[in-house]
């Protein structure tokens, strides 16, 4: 119908990914190569592929849209591909057993007997890349950031796995939890857990793994969630801790009775919407076993009142409440700051699922899917560093699918000039000055100078060398 034929040439090496080199690009700027060496576990072959190649490999992967190990012959198939990284990638028999590496049986050992939801203590490779993710996080922030805001809240993934267990909803699959920093939109910590396990089940322990990943920088800090965190234990912590937070509380009877009671001139408008009218009011409440001595924490109600009855059964209003240690803000104010953690942790939870890997688990082995689920949060991480300290402006909010559309699907054709390695490629002047001016960023970055210190302009970039087993080499 198009007047073309096809034909397969080898001698002109091409390419439609040229772009996609500036995952191993960043990777390597951050020196998380050098990283993944260390802290995760060796080949037990000496020829095999290090965990830097791995890692890069995989990242790369879930970059590209690829939801399972499988897909990795996508990009080994693309010659051109190859030719720009200078080396070959790994087979997808190769990945699972690195993915396999991540379970640790043994692990399931402190179980009781009564427990049916049951979360196992991370495996040291697991805790490995954990550890690289914290480097990720504390390399890619601003060293300008001293506030964190953590929105904490948990996802479920679907699978029919012969060992996923049964969500609160009805959905077999697993259920982590996903803690975010809203100001840098960074994953700052993750735990995978089986569907069965509810999300108020020890929110304590991921909570604190989350501030503890925090840079150094950092000096004020709060955190949002929704009532899967209302538990006494992380209240309590939080107050310690001299954390800022809101949290969406159990409307209990005894809660819901004090909102029913509130005067009607005690509420206030928070605003109008096409079908209800929300409006606020603080309530004097106290959950169960708070100290007596304790600051008294302070909540605030939420009242939505139908703007028109039913055509039967009028209905009456319906009440929710946040509790929360901050008396610095008004109570329509504070519920609105509660609000905005859906434009974060949701948006997290979203790209991550639908528009990286995490949506699709590799086996069924718990192990390799809570290091697979990881590695999609430290490739969102990646490419939140790519836009923020590498590509232009105007792609600082960008999905994953929209990088792919504009930057990783550079077409290129190879070519070697006066013994260098040269990618022509066949895209705009302007989208060509962003791609060098990115290689340029990551490469100061690489070397240790403040990216904004060099004019910015056309030219050929080399990529950083690697050096013996896999890790950057000093320039």
């Amino acid at each position: 119908m198009l007047r073309f034929v096809s034909e397969r040439r080898i001698k002109d090496e091409v390419t439609g990914r040229a772009g996609l080199t500036l995952v191993v690009e960043a990777f390597r700027a951050l020196r998380l190569d050098e990283q993944a060496v260390r802290l995760l576990p060796a080949p037990k072959r000496r020829r095999r592929f290090d965990a830097a190649e791995k890692v890069e490999a995989l990242v790369s992967l879930i970059a590209e849209g690829g939801e399972r190990v499988e897909d990795i012959h996508g990009l080994a198939g693309d010659l051109g591909y190859l030719r720009l990284l200078g080396t070959k990638l790994p087979s997808p028999d190769v990945l699972l057993d690195f993915l396999n590496g991540f379970h640790d049986p043994s692990r399931w050992d402190d179980r009781p007997a009564e427990k049916k939801a049951f979360v196992p203590r991370e495996s040291a490779a697991l805790e490995g890349l954990d550890e690289l993710n914290r480097l990720l996080v504390e390399r890619a922030a601003s060293p300008k950031a001293t506030t964190a805001t953590v929105d904490h809240d948990g996802t479920i993934i679907e699978s029919h796995k012969r060992d996923a267990k049964v969500a609160y909803e009805g959905t077999r699959g697993y259920q982590p939890l996903v803690a975010c920093w809203a100001e840098e939109e960074l994953v700052l910590a993750d735990e995978f857990r089986d569907g069965n396990v509810a999300g108020g089940e020890d929110p304590l322990s991921s909570a604190r793994r989350a501030f503890a990943h925090l840079p150094p920088s950092v000096e004020q800090r709060f955190y949002r969630a929704d009532s899967a965190s209302y538990c006494e234990p992380l209240l309590k912590w939080l107050c310690a801790e001299k954390i800022g937070f809101t949290i969406s509380a159990d409307m209990t009877r005894e809660l819901h009775a004090v909102c029913v009671a509130v005067p009607a001139r005690d509420w206030r408008l928070l605003e109008k919407r096409p079908t209800e009218i929300a409006s606020v009011a603080e309530v004097e409440f106290a959950p169960g076993d708070w100290p007596k001595r304790a600051e008294p924490l302070r909540y605030v109600a939420i009242r939505f009142e139908p703007r028109q009855g039913g055509l039967f059964e009028s209905e009456g209003p319906k009440y929710l409440a946040v509790v929360s240690n901050r008396h610095d803000l008004t109570a329509a104010a504070l519920v609105q700051w509660h609000w905005e953690k859906a434009g974060t942790i949701e948006h997290v939870h979203r790209a991550m699922k639908d528009e990286l890997g995490a949506g699709v688990l590799p086996c069924e082995k718990f192990g390799a899917n809570a290091a697979w689920f990881r590695l999609n949060a430290l490739t969102f991480n990646l490419l939140t560093f790519l836009k923020r300290r590498a590509l232009p402006d105007r792609l600082r909010k960008a999905r994953p699918k929209r990088l792919r559309f504009e930057v990783f699907s550079i077409p290129a054709r190879l070519a070697r000039r006066q013994r260098q390695l040269v990618a022509d490629v066949s895209i705009t002047d302007g989208r060509a000055e962003e791609w060098i001016r990115a290689r340029r960023r990551l490469l100061d970055i690489f070397e240790g100078r403040a990216p904004a210190a060099r004019a910015p302009s056309a030219g050929k970039v080399p990529a950083p060398r690697r050096g013996p087993g896999g890790g950057a080499a000093d320039p």
